[in-house]
């Protein structure tokens, strides 16, 4: 190998002279085998041929170097024993980064201190998905992490047996090493490199994987690959990016979504102190792209922010957004009483049940837009060459959207764009979408020079692709045994085209507890709505959990019922429900009774449930099922007479199968517990004529750390296929907080944030 890292290989085999005689390559597909190549003299390195067996082995009968493969190669052992893994998926503080060689290293047998850990390069036509979203890198992942490192493993048995001239039977592999049973010798992995190189390849299915109770490096707590990097300062994020010769640009945008610029003062803009030039686009009319706007282009960031205060647009909003939240609010109260437009379950007889029902309940639940509002404003390095490709360096969250947001709006070959993924200061599903990157492109493109653009904080809470709010305008049946058997939802929530509800608005079916009540019915209304809405930390439910949670604790207090025995009946008789592992894969685990009320009675436990409290406080519980993640969560919390809150504990009870990093998985359970938080105490982004109101944290309040409570953080660790951790543990938060909230002070809280209803902290 020569200490070259495997991106400069892949880059080399990307430009090998016969590249064409081999069909395989850019042909792959995602669920093959794991195989292997040598490399002459360098060590072992370990490939990912999406295509399967025939090709790799092909490739190795006909002498083929390095240069003539192209593999997903995220695993290389040298000969001074050094093991490099690449990780695949982008980092955005959720702890993939870690994870991922962690699942190789497990099954390696690897010493963790052997260890280093890079981020890999961005193909997903080698690698696969490359995206952080969803909760699912850790669950389609699994399995291709954990067969890379037992075939490796197997081969390194086979190179250190045959050199012993014993058999595989005899040897045993423990950190690094591979032991013979019988005389005790040892011999290291980069001792063994280049010989197990030049072994056959074993077909990935027949190596055996690891037991979860033969773990020694999964399910411990392992520090993040980077916390050295960060604590130091060292540059790691996109504001940190430079190249020679770079410029940097803001870009003005209109306020209200889809205005175009009729007029600005150019002419002064160009003439002030470090000014390179200023120009308007006309966009391409995608919000996710390049919508019209002013770029000022100058010699540092100062010069750019400091021309901006000088800029005058004028701008046409003949086509521009004109919304409004607050009569939005006002016309979802006024539908509240009628039945949806669109019915999407209508299961058993809910109004037979409403009529013969023992007590009824009826309730009107509203959550707000809300920002994504990540610690790192958005910003993007591009450099468009003179020979018509575009390097991009950049923090998202999905590198190949970027590609393609680049290629749209320039209009040039996706492979003539390159991008580096950089480590992003916070995502929250906001890094999904690439609008900054396509403007950096353009407007490097323009000027002829590389080029960093960077996002103030106001164009980040102004042009963000929102949370969209919601309303559920809710219906109960109890029986005079205290059961809940009727549930009645219109959800009324937004629409762009008035055909389908916009990016994260929409509600399926099956969202719980659906399947659980014999007679339900779910019916939809949308409203219009032309502010741009996309995914924010765990999209759909992080609303949804809110209204149909407080319900079901309204429902419980008039069953006159304890809220987790009339939760656990809800939940029926256990049944397994477990997940295949395509579904997993998906993250479409389904819903398991059995683990939902495994994580209730867990949390109810470790947060002594029914114990007694001092007077003005309170316990609230709450169960959400969302991204193939159980959580159930409780809230102790005070309440004073001025409606002053102190949020003393959150306790979490979590099931997403085996936990890879119990730090990582404790601290995005913790971070979740925080944002849940933050955002229902306070967070609204509020719409009048098209504008967002608010700017900056001043007008949307973060919650200060000396704020934050105590968070206890529990794992049921089933042995199913292991499902994301980033989305599902922040649902339950906002209604167990509310529960708690009437249990201490008598108060339901039916609207957030709860500042609108004269709570504070």
């Amino acid at each position: 190998m020569n200490g070259k890292h495997l991106h400069e290989i892949i880059d080399e085999m990307k430009g090998a002279s016969n590249i064409q005689d081999k069909p395989w390559i850019g042909s792959i597909e995602r669920r093959s085998f794991l195989k292997f190549f040598g490399v002459a003299g360098g060590g072992l390195v370990l490939a990912f041929s999406l295509e399967g067996q025939n090709s790799v082995l092909a490739a190795l009968e006909e002498g083929a170097e390095s240069a003539d493969f192209v593999p997903n190669v995220f695993l290389r052992i040298s000969p001074d024993g050094s093991i490099l893994i690449y990780s695949t998926s982008p980092e955005v503080g959720q702890g993939i980064k870690t994870a991922f060689p962690m699942i190789v290293a497990e099954e390696l047998d690897a010493d963790w201190s052997d260890v280093q850990v890079e981020q890999s390069p961005i193909d997903e036509s080698i690698y696969g998905r490359q995206r952080a979203g969803g909760s699912r890198s850790i669950p389609e992942g699994w399995n291709q992490f954990r067969r890379a490192g037992a075939v490796a493993r197997a081969m390194l048995v086979s190179a250190a047996a045959q050199q012993w001239g014993v058999s595989t039977a005899d040897c045993v592999t423990e950190k690094s090493e591979v032991i013979h049973r019988r005389n005790g010798q040892r011999l290291g992995y980069g001792e063994l490199a280049e010989k197990a190189a030049r072994l056959p390849v074993p077909d990935a299915d027949s190596i055996p994987l690891k037991k979860s109770t033969d773990y020694n490096i999964i399910g411990q707590r392992i520090t993040g690959v980077d916390n050295y990097k960060l604590v130091t300062g060292e540059p790691l994020f996109g504001v940190d990016q430079v190249v020679p010769g770079m410029l940097y640009a803001i870009y003005e945008k209109c306020p209200a979504t889809g205005g175009r610029v009729e007029s600005a003062n150019l002419d002064e803009i160009r003439s002030l102190s470090g000014v390179k030039d200023a120009f308007v686009f006309e966009g391409n009319g995608n919000a996710d792209e390049l919508m019209p706007g002013v770029a000022i282009v100058a010699s540092s960031t100062w010069a750019a922010f400091d021309a901006r205060r000088h800029l005058k647009v004028n701008w046409d909003e003949a086509e521009a957004a004109k919304d409004d939240s607050k009569k939005a609010i006002a016309q979802a109260k006024k539908l509240a009483n009628e039945t949806g437009v669109q019915t999407i379950r209508d299961s058993g007889n809910v109004d037979q049940a409403l009529n013969d029902a023992h007590k009824k309940l009826e309730s009107f639940y509203i959550y707000p837009f809300v920002s994504h509002a990540p610690l790192e404003p958005q910003n993007c390095l591009a450099w468009y060459r003179d020979d018509g490709t575009v390097e991009i360096w950049a923090p998202t969250q999905a590198p190949e959207r970027a590609v393609g947001g680049v290629s749209n709006t320039l209009n040039i070959p996706k492979n003539k764009i390159s991008i580096h993924l950089i480590r992003a200061g916070g995502g929250f599903g906001r890094r999904l979408f690439n609008d900054s990157v396509c403007e950096a492109a353009a407007i490097s493109k323009r000027v002829g020079a590389p080029v960093k653009l960077q996002w103030m904080r106001e164009d980040d809470m102004g042009h963000d692709f929102y949370r969209v709010a919601g309303f559920h305008s809710l219906k109960g049946a109890i029986d005079s045994s205290g059961k809940l058997t009727g549930w009645q939802d219109h959800f009324i929530t937004f629409s762009s085209d008035g055909k389908e509800p916009v990016r994260g608005g929409d509600i399926s079916e099956t969202e719980f507890p659906a399947p659980l009540i014999p007679n339900f019915k779910l019916t939809q209304t949308m409203l219009p709505l032309d502010t741009p809405c996309g995914w924010w930390r765990a999209p759909r439910s992080n609303g949804i959990a809110f209204a149909v949670q407080c319900f079901l604790h309204e429902l419980a207090l008039a069953a006159g019922r304890d809220h987790v025995d009339f939760l656990l009946e809800v939940m029926g008789e256990p049944q397994g429900f477990e997940p295949s592992e395509e579904d997993a894969l998906n993250n479409r685990a389904n819903f398991s009774p059995s683990r939902a009320a495994g994580v209730i009675k867990l949390a109810a436990e470790k947060a002594n449930w029914g114990g007694s409290l001092p007077s003005g406080r309170g316990l609230g519980l709450a169960f959400h099922f969302s991204h193939s993640g159980h959580f159930a969560e409780v809230v102790e919390v005070s309440v004073d007479k001025n409606k002053k809150l102190k949020i003393h504990k959150v306790t979490v009870a979590g099931d997403v199968g085996p936990i890879i990093n119990l730090s990582s998985a404790e601290n995005q359970c913790e971070g979740s517990v925080i944002d849940g938080l933050s955002t229902a105490l306070g967070l609204e982004i509020s719409i009048k004529n098209g504008r967002i109101q608010e700017s900056n944290f001043d007008k949307y309040p973060i919650m200060r750390i000396g704020d934050a409570p105590e968070v206890a953080v529990y794992f049921v660790e089933s042995n199913v296929h292991p499902t994301g951790l980033g989305e599902p543990a922040l649902p339950p938060l906002a209604p167990a907080l509310c529960n708690a909230i009437f249990d201490a002070s008598g108060h339901r809280v039916r609207e957030l944030p709860l500042v609108k209803e004269g709570f504070t902290v």
